[in-house]
Formats: structure tokens, C-alpha cells, sequence
């Protein structure tokens, strides 16, 4: 419209200088009126005009809707106290729901201000959860679901998200996806764009239907169709290695997790366990108590964590001497290996309980607390530092392993995975049989 408007009046322009230029005779000159000192008028006329209304429309809405201009501090203290009659954030929900050039969704608006107040800590592990989110996580944590059956992690520092699992006999499997690949996309969402918790969703869904999957292999896009099946992922596997040596292997730690570790000790004992190797390489983490839970069944009576808040407060996270385990250990990691996982790798090497073998941990240092509100929806907040044992804070340098050892695969191209071709395992074995 703009662009034709203004064709047409360039048009006009071009033909009002044509019709008046001539040639000047004084001999000749008559007394003929100039049109465009009158067309100019009227486009000047037209303009103020426009600008004037403008400015009284702009002036009306403003007198509709206006606000106090307050302090960061007095907003904050209106909002917890409920009174938001004249808040720039009750003028610009007014402004959206009057102007905005569509309908707006009054959930999607609502669901967004809490969100926007989360993510303005700029924390990746703090996030409002709508009602609906919150109970997939609590799906998640469970470890029962509907999807393809492999372990996720997201690199806060860059997005991307990878496997570092995946389950025997799960679609995940079964559509030929390893550990190491990146995941670009799922059924179009990318991986990117969004926090690991919701990704997952679209990973997730009806058992029966198919998922795409976009991933990084080799340095190569492919695409890879999952069929979704129900899924029990085990968090914990075990198995007797030569020598008496157990075996386990913990992915992640839910709410189960630690009666599953119970339990593998067990058996593995009444097997005639010697040593032990507890594989924490590629364990994103998870419950705080359940780690605990499992520190407190393998060491002795100490403090085998502690947290700190902004305000100072600690608190200590403690095993008693009824189960203590006395029997060799060594805690395989490395770059994956964060959190929960680094608070059980922190304990056994600051109770000198055991050899830490692998390559630098990730370096996740703070918990996060999950609060449940009362429609239903959560809030989970970075609300604590944990420090080791010995007082060590990890944040953001990790673990260094008392033998730093890159992983390497023994076997050819061919071979499928074992844990004789793992040389860091092999690696474990050997100092095991030298103690």
C-alpha cells in the first residue's frame, strides 16, 4: 500500500512539473495560475493532518492505560503483596490482549510470565514446569515410560544434546543408534531450541508410533525412524567379572535406584564378590537422597556430602557404620560423569575408600530442589552448593581421577562392545589385582 501510494504521487508530481515547464517569454507571457503551489498545500495540509491523529490516538490509549514508574525492588514488592492495579506488567499484558494483532492464548500468556521470571536467572538448571511438564518429569524420574530407550545429556555450553546409553532390546537399539550420537531433532523440533526436559517429550509418546530422529554420526546428518515402545529402563546393571571382581554400573539415579544397587551388592556377594568396580562414566546425575542412600550403604560413619545456601546455612548428609563395605573399589568416569554421580565419585575418594580411574568429570556442583505448586505446576531451582567430604566445591572444574586414563576401544571395527575390549575397565582389573 505504501509503495503504490507513493508511485502515484511521484506520478502526480512528474505530470504537475511537466505541465508547467516552459520556456519563459516575456513577450509572450501570459497571467496562467501555477496548480502546484495549491498541490503541495493540500499534501502538507494531509500530512500535519495524519500526524495529528496519530498523536491524539496514541494519546487516548495512553490516558486508557498507564502505569506507576517504580524501583525493580517497589515492583517486586507490589507483586508479592497482590497489587498490580497500575504494574507495567498488568499495562503490557493490557497492551497484548488490546492490540496484539492475534488472540493469545490466556494459559500460553500466563505460562510464559512465569517462565520469562525463571529464565531471567539465566540458570540452565532452574525452570517453571506447567502441570502437564511436571508430570513427565516425574515419569522420567520414575523410570518407567513410552519411548526409544536411551540415556540423554545436554551440554549446557553449547545445547546440543547426545546419547550416552542406550538400553539392549529397546526401539533406540534396534534402529541402530549408539552411544556418541547427536541428537539435531525430533519430528522436526530441535534439540537446541529447547531444555532437555521438554525435548524429550517430543522423543516421547503413543506406544506404536514413530519418532525421527536427525543425529551427528561421524560428523554426518542422518535420519533415523524409532518406533516408541513402553519402556522400564534399568538405572543399575551388574555382572561378576574374572577374579571375583563386581561389576556395576549406575546410569542415572532415580527413585529406585538405590534398592536396585542394594541389591546388585548383594547378589554379587553371595556370588563370592572380592573387589568391586562401581561404572559411573556417563551418569548425568539425579536424586540427591539417593545417592546418599548409596553412599551410606557402601562407607563408613561421615559426612559424605554437604550443602550450603546463599544465606550460609549447611546441612550434612551423613552414613553410619552399619552397612560399610571393606573390600577394594575403584569408581570408573569421565567428561559425562556429573552431579549425583560426582558426589558418590567425591565420597569414596575423599573417605579413601577407593581408586578413581577415567578422565576429568563435567564439574556440576549445585542442587537443584523441585517445588511442587498447588495447581499442579513446579518450580525447580538451583538453590544449594554441595561440597565433598573434605570441603571441596567441584563447580565448574569436576574431579580429576587419581589414574587419568582416555577411553579407548580394544576391539576391531566389527567387534560389538565388551568389557574385555574397555581399556579402562582392563585398567581397573589391574589395580584391583595388585591390591
Amino acid at each position: 500500500m505504501y509503495e503504490e501510494t507513493e508511485q502515484k504521487e511521484m506520478q502526480e508530481q512528474q505530470e504537475a512539473s511537466e505541465e508547467y515547464t516552459y520556456v519563459y517569454d516575456d513577450s509572450k507571457a501570459t497571467s496562467k495560475t501555477k496548480v502546484w503551489p495549491i498541490i503541495l498545500a493540500a499534501i502538507v495540509g494531509l500530512a500535519i493532518g495524519c500526524a495529528v491523529t496519530l498523536g491524539i490516538g496514541l494519546s487516548v490509549v495512553a490516558s486508557k492505560i498507564s502505569f506507576t514508574d517504580e524501583s525493580a525492588e517497589k515492583v517486586l514488592e507490589n507483586l508479592q503483596s497482590g497489587d498490580t492495579s497500575d504494574s507495567k506488567l498488568t499495562t503490557i499484558i493490557s497492551y497484548i490482549e488490546n492490540f496484539y494483532y492475534k488472540d493469545v492464548d490466556a494459559d500460553t500468556l500466563v505460562n510464559g510470565v512465569y517462565k520469562g521470571v525463571v529464565n531471567s536467572l539465566d540458570d540452565p538448571y532452574s525452570e517453571y514446569y506447567t502441570a502437564e511438564e511436571y508430570k513427565d518429569l516425574m515419569t522420567t524420574l520414575t523410570g518407567n515410560y513410552a519411548g526409544i530407550g536411551a540415556l540423554l545429556q545436554k551440554n549446557p555450553q553449547t545445547g546440543e544434546v547426545s546419547i550416552t546409553k542406550v538400553y539392549a532390546g529397546t526401539p533406540a537399539e534396534k534402529a541402530g543408534l549408539v552411544a556418541g550420537d547427536i541428537i539435531v531433532s525430533a519430528d522436526g523440533n530441535k534439540a537446541t531450541d529447547e531444555d532437555l526436559d521438554k525435548f524429550v517429550q517430543h522423543i516421547r509418546g503413543e506406544e506404536g508410533t514413530d519418532v525421527e530422529l536427525v543425529i551427528i554420526r561421524d560428523g554426518k546428518e542422518q535420519k533415523v525412524v524409532c518406533t516408541r515402545a513402553s519402556i522400564s529402563t534399568p538405572t543399575v546393571e551388574y555382572q561378576m567379572l574374572d577374579g571375583n571382581v563386581g561389576y556395576i554400573v549406575v546410569s542415572q539415579f532415580t527413585e529406585n535406584t538405590a534398592d536396585d544397587f542394594k541389591a546388585a551388592f548383594q547378589d554379587l556377594e553371595s556370588q563370592g564378590m572380592k573387589s568391586v568396580i562401581f561404572d559411573m562414566r556417563n551418569n548425568g546425575g539425579g536424586l540427591l537422597d539417593s545417592v546418599v542412600e548409596m553412599l551410606d550403604y557402601i562407607l563408613p560413619e561421615g559426612t559424605v556430602v554437604y550443602t550450603m545456601d546463599k544465606q550460609g546455612s549447611r546441612e550434612d548428609y551423613t552414613s553410619d557404620d552399619i552397612h560399610k563395605k571393606n573390600i577394594p573399589m575403584i569408581v570408573l568416569v569421565n567428561e559425562n560423569t556429573a552431579s549425583a554421580a560426582e558426589i558418590f565419585t567425591g565420597a569414596v575418594r575423599d573417605f579413601k575408600y577407593g581408586t578413581i580411574i577415567g578422565t576429568n568429570t563435567f564439574g556440576k556442583g549445585i542442587v537443584q530442589s523441585t517445588i511442587p505448586l498447588a495447581d499442579g505446576s513446579a518450580l525447580k531451582l538451583t538453590t544449594q552448593t554441595y561440597y565433598t567430604p573434605s570441603g571441596e566445591c567441584i563447580h565448574g572444574k569436576g574431579i580429576k581421577p587419581d589414574i587419568e586414563l582416555e577411553y579407548e576401544f580394544q576391539g576391531g571395527e566389527d567387534d560389538a562392545y565388551s568389557v574385555d575390549l574397555d581399556n579402562q575397565i582392563q585398567k581397573a582389573l589391574e589395580v584391583l589385582s595388585e591390591q
